[in-house]
């Protein structure tokens, strides 16, 4: 068969009109494909098979034309088509018809992914606007070491190179409570970053044997998937501050930010020379992040064991002073034992290095609850953030200690706000604005916040405690009710039962709250007990002579987190035209101090 003869058979077989059909519907297919698959997240990888098939599927189809016709009895032998008589051969128009509305679905589609494309570029810019280009989320490391215990390790690196880029002011950088929620190579950045309010991700791995350590890292681009920088690290142990600084100015160049010159000098800090100290310090860090009671006593452990090694290791002394200053409130420990070890450590951490941010934050802590020295604590606070104004804990403990204490309002929510923009996934970071809000007097907006919260972890007993405050102030006290017993049976804090006694008492269940009295009574003779839980249950029982000398003994107890709020508390509205009550007030917030911080909001 000559050339000519081949294509008049091809024309005849109509194997043409197949190919320009098969074209235009293939065409229209993968554009269709191109604009709707995207939408439902489907990746690019499946995209790309569909329309590898499509193409392939093309000669397969010119095959298929030159071998068979379509007739109005079915499929048969091209041999057996031109066989039969002409009237019961198919007219052979379909072919115009599938091109015609392939071709207008193809420019349709066309059309309308250029009108997706600009509505979606449109609406990137607008999501990129509203989050700051110089902001980063460092996410948790891999652990590739063969020993898992060297998981401290791994989150000690990461949250060091995090602590070094917090001290950039012309950064945002997310706090590690909210990272350590993803795995450190997550499959959608992008919705993780705008979980995270961030336009950037480091992401990195590390592998520890004896005195080697590998550290590999990567910068990207989360609105847009890009990898902007990638390095890999080969050091030995005692280099690993090294590492960390070269990572954090990388990162600080990247993206742009402006380093002044105590800032590169604090990020290049070497805190101490030993490595046996410094290994010492991780683990205390790695047990103080879970919060716990235990936890605590044992991250302080690890921290003194840190400045045995290490006597100048001032970032040791603040590990110290983090761990005493919230044993109270884990009924871990008592306010008088606690608080003044949390103070004389933290002094100490100043002493060998003035630019700990979070020596200053557990020192102005201490002395608020501990001293009610609200202008002493505030000055701590303030120097704090400015050391580091990503530090998250300064501006929750600022605004939701001393700030709501003084009646400050709305200094103290916009804070609170600060500190979950910085730690938007911290369970107490949330609770401690519902917290603001209640103290406030704004019930909906506090039972709002803490619902949310809630929605976070519905495990977070401290969330239904302060749900149950914001509730029972309100006057839904069946509600709280509920809410204190939720607590209760997540955990046997002996401050849920005040709270429980109280919503009891006032709901008109004497016997209960009375029953509840007796447990506190039991529960002190074997741990620390706060007088304040007394004095609410006393309260609701009508009794304000007890509930009077229960609030003196938390005054002398010196337990700042309770009746440091004896200004703002609505749990002890009851009271307040008591002259006694006033006099106790007068010890804590003077009216002058009250009276003026609220006048100037």
């Amino acid at each position: 068969m000559n050339l000519s003869s081949f294509f008049a058979e091809l024309k005849r077989r109509n194997v043409h009109k197949v190919a320009v059909a098969y074209i235009v519907a293939g065409w229209a297919l993968s554009q269709g494909i191109a604009q709707v698959f995207p939408v439902f997240d489907v990746p690019n990888w499946i995209i790309r098979l569909i329309v590898l098939f499509i193409i392939i599927g093309l000669p397969i189809a010119l095959v298929l034309a030159w071998m068979f016709e379509i007739t109005p009895q079915g499929i048969k032998r091209t041999e057996t088509a031109d066989a039969m008589p002409g009237t019961t051969r198919q007219r052979k128009h379909a072919w115009i018809y599938i091109v015609v509305v392939g071709a207008a679905l193809s420019i349709g589609l066309f059309f309308l992914g250029r009108y997706t494309a600009g509505n979606t570029a449109s609406a990137a810019r607008t999501e990129a606007a509203t989050v700051p280009q110089k902001s980063i989320a460092v996410l948790p490391f891999d652990n590739l070491s063969r020993d898992p215990d060297n998981a401290y390790f791994c989150e000690g690196v990461q949250d060091e190179i995090l602590t070094r880029l917090a001290k950039v002011a012309d950064l945002k950088v997310i706090s590690r409570t909210s990272t350590q929620h993803f795995k450190s190579t997550p499959e959608n950045l992008p919705q993780i970053a705008k979980q995270l309010g961030v336009a950037h991700i480091l992401e990195g791995s590390i592998q520890k044997a004896a005195n080697q350590v590998r550290v590999n890292v990567q910068l990207i681009n989360a609105l847009t998937d890009a990898h902007l920088w990638a390095d890999t690290y080969d050091r030995k142990l005692t280099d690993i501050f090294a590492v960390e600084t070269e990572i954090a100015k990388t990162v600080a160049d990247m993206l742009q930010a402006k380093l002044t010159g105590s800032e590169q000098h604090v990020i290049a800090v070497r805190p101490t020379a030993n490595s046996e100290a410094h290994q010492l310090y991780l683990k205390g860090r790695f047990f103080w992040n879970k919060r716990t009671g235990n936890d605590l006593k044992k991250s302080i452990d690890y921290f003194e064991q840190a400045i045995a090694a290490d006597p100048n290791y001032a970032l040791a002394y603040a590990g110290v002073a983090d761990g005493y200053v919230w044993l109270p409130g884990y009924t871990a420990g008592t306010p008088r034992d606690s608080y003044p070890k949390a103070k004389a450590a933290a002094k100490k951490a100043l002493e060998l290095d003035d630019t700990l941010a979070e020596a200053r934050t557990s020192l102005a802590i201490a002395i608020w609850l501990y001293d009610f020295d609200s202008s002493q604590a505030n000055r701590e606070f303030q120097r704090a953030i400015e050391l580091n104004p990503n530090y998250a804990i300064a501006h929750q403990q600022y605004g939701n200690i001393t700030l709501s204490a003084l009646g400050r309002f709305d200094d103290a929510i916009a804070e609170g706000k600060r500190a979950v923009e910085l730690d938007p996934l911290s369970l107490v970071i949330n609770t401690d604005l519902g917290s603001n809000y209640c103290y406030a007097r704004r019930y909906d907006e506090a039972i709002a916040q803490l619902r949310k919260t809630l929605e976070m972890d519905a495990g977070f007993y401290i969330a239904h405690i302060v749900l149950g405050q914001a509730l029972d102030a309100k006057g839904a006290r069946e509600a709280a009710i509920v809410e204190f017993q939720k607590a209760r049976a997540l955990n046997d804090d002996p401050s849920v039962l005040g709270m429980l006694g109280r919503a009891y008492g006032l709901s008109g269940n004497k016997m209960e709250a009375e029953k509840i009295l007796d447990q506190l009574k039991e529960l002190s003779k074997q741990r620390y007990v706060a007088a304040y839980s007394f004095a609410l249950v006393y309260l609701a029982l009508g009794d304000k002579e007890e509930a009077l000398r229960w609030l003196e003994q938390s005054y002398q107890d010196r337990a700042g987190s309770d009746i440091g709020y004896i200004r703002v508390d609505p749990l002890l509205d009851p009271l307040r035209s008591d002259p006694r009550f006033e006099a106790l007030a007068e010890k804590i917030v003077p009216a002058a101090q009250f009276k003026s911080a609220t006048a100037s909001q």
